[in-house]
């Protein structure tokens, strides 16, 4: 694994960032920053170890200090979080997002029409 693979990874994972989550930024330093309440901390965690690796990678005396298999690790981990969902399970995400929001407003109501009943004095 070479440097250029290392700041592969970070770009690619940059990439999804924006997509994904419409973080901005100039590199994934940045959007890591920027995206510190909306990442989970494993996930966030992961990405900085991208960052510190693409910072090494640069230098060439310290390309031997880095780790390649936890490199791919935190790669996979971030990809795996960041990868779009396809058609179908986002179409039944969407489905099963409004059936809550119905349900919801059913039984909210459900407990209003109890209430203004007891309220009344018929119940």
């Amino acid at each position: 694994m070479t440097d250029v693979t290392v700041q592969e990874m970070a770009g690619q994972v940059a990439d999804l960032m924006e997509a994904r989550l419409g973080l901005r930024g100039k590199g994934l330093a940045d959007k890591v920053r920027r995206g510190r309440r909306v990442l989970p901390r494993r996930i966030r965690r992961e990405a900085e170890y991208l960052v510190q690796a693409a910072e090494q990678a640069r230098v060439p005396k310290l390309q031997v200090q880095l780790d390649q298999t936890r490199i791919s690790a935190a790669y996979d981990t971030c990809v795996g979080y960041l990868k779009p969902l396809g058609a179908a399970a986002r179409r039944r995400a969407l489905f099963l997002d409004m059936l809550t929001g119905i349900g919801m407003a059913v039984f909210a109501a459900i407990v209003l029409v109890i209430l203004m009943i007891a309220w009344r004095g018929h119940l």
